[in-house]
């Protein structure tokens, strides 16, 4: 780089991280270089996420091709391309993005990405939610368990009740295909449902929702992750929704845990939560309910077979076993990704065997099968190289808050309780352990 370039350097540095739109630019293997903190935003990721990765081990696409990849291939821009897909934690994006090749002193060194994040305008919808082009019912939800029986029975009621409903769980449970339910379930069904997608919603996007929901007074209104706006969105949401009045209209939310310790960490306004949890319905962990997950691949399977002619049955013994064994921390969200990538590669397969399994899903599941420390690991025995006391005493407290709040779902309010402490003393404990301090 010539001197005078490399002089303007921080500020093109400055430029790109500040910018408004996600910057993401990979090299001729599709390796990130370039990835600013807009497109960390947008799509929840990392520079540790994306180390030795390419696009394509990253993201799941749907008809249309990664758009930076279309670019290395061809070497042409493609400008104002709408494209939706899906990053491996299992949130739906949508984004708008000029992709553009980039040329070196000896050709072309990469594709550089410009996007525009639209997934919240893309959420507002306005018909009765479908997925797979079928229209979601209770009929729909996978539930075996005694404790999805539970939640498939309270949310009739809520249907019925038609009061204000709160939905709480974990990423991937299923509840926003609860909402739809609720609302085909409900005096609205054929109505007008809209969809408010708060991690990505902005000040002009729910003044612009609002009005159009106020003119609807029979619809139903999902706020989808309200535990994800900030707290100044959270009021101003309040606050329209408050403008609203009653009328016929349905309120639903979720949250993605608890809400006594949201609102303890300031993630969720108490007033909001108080709007909505006339009825509050807790969606319990896949690992929970353990049952669900052979149905919900069987209904899976029989719909592949449908739409696309295949002959895939159900899973050898081995995969059976690996995925009864395994914790599902995307739960049925992440069953459903890794059966689309799957089922993506099958030919003339009756059932899906170890071998079909991702490669990035097998690295998974022997992390979790990786010896974790035994109480009698904290014990001094004779021969042994004794440990600094200051690093013995950290790794058993690690050990043992982590078996704690594993015991209690990562829920910092019970775990205190069981440990006999307070919440905020334990929850400078475990901040204590994260930092490594």
């Amino acid at each position: 780089m010539a001197p005078e370039k490399e002089a303007l350097w921080p500020f093109f540095e400055f430029a790109v991280e500040h910018a408004a739109v996600g910057v993401h630019a990979v090299d001729m293997a599709g390796k990130t270089v370039i990835y600013n903190e807009k497109m960390k935003q947008i799509e929840g990721l990392d520079l540790s996420d994306l180390t030795d990765r390419t696009v394509l081990d990253l993201f799941r696409f749907g008809k249309n091709e990664s758009t930076l990849m279309q670019v290395l291939k061809s070497g042409v821009p493609v400008l104002n391309a709408k494209q939706t897909y899906w990053n491996r934690t299992g949130q739906e994006i949508t984004t708008v993005n000029d992709t553009y090749p980039v040329a070196g002193p000896s050709g072309m060194i990469g594709a550089i990405e410009l996007a525009r994040d639209v997934t919240a305008l893309e959420k507002f919808v306005h018909q009765p939610l479908r997925t797979y082009d079928e229209k979601v019912t209770f009929a729909s939800i996978t539930a075996v368990s005694d404790s999805m029986k539970g939640v498939v029975a309270t949310a009739k009621k809520a249907a019925a009740a038609r009061l204000p409903v709160l939905l709480s769980g974990e990423t991937g449970t299923g509840k926003d295909l609860l909402a739809g339910a609720i609302h085909n379930g409900s005096s609205s069904s054929g109505k007008s449902y809209y969809t408010l997608f708060c991690p990505g919603l902005d000040t002009q996007d729910l003044r612009n929702s609002m009005e159009q929901i106020r003119e609807d007074p029979e619809c139903t209104v999902f706020c989808d992750r309200i535990d994800l706006a900030g707290m100044k969105m959270q009021e101003e949401l309040l606050r329209e929704l408050n403008r609203l009045g009653e009328d016929h209209r349905q309120f639903i939310a979720s949250i993605g845990g608890d809400a006594i310790d949201l609102i303890a960490e300031g993630s969720l306004l108490k007033e909001l939560y108080y709007f909505f949890s006339s009825i509050t319905i807790y969606i319990p962990p896949l690992r929970k309910r353990i049952a669900d997950l052979w149905p919900f691949i069987d209904d899976y399977l029989e719909l592949h077979r449908r739409r696309f002619g295949s002959a895939v049955q159900g899973l050898s013994p081995e995969v059976q076993q690996t995925f009864e064994s395994y914790r599902w921390p995307g739960n049925l969200k992440e069953v459903e990704l890794l059966l689309d990538e799957v089922t993506s590669v099958l030919t003339t397969e009756t059932e899906i065997t170890y071998d079909l399994l991702p490669h990035h899903f097998k690295l998974k599941v022997q992390e979790g099968f990786s010896p974790a420390k035994r109480p009698q690991d904290f014990v001094v025995q004779e021969g042994n190289e004794f440990l600094p006391l200051d690093q013995y005493l950290r790794e058993a407290e690690e050990y043992y808050l982590s078996k704690v709040m594993n015991v209690f779902e990562g829920n910092v309010t019970k775990a205190a309780q069981a440990l006999g402490m307070s919440r905020q003393n334990l929850q400078y404990h475990l901040k204590k352990l994260k930092n490594g301090i």
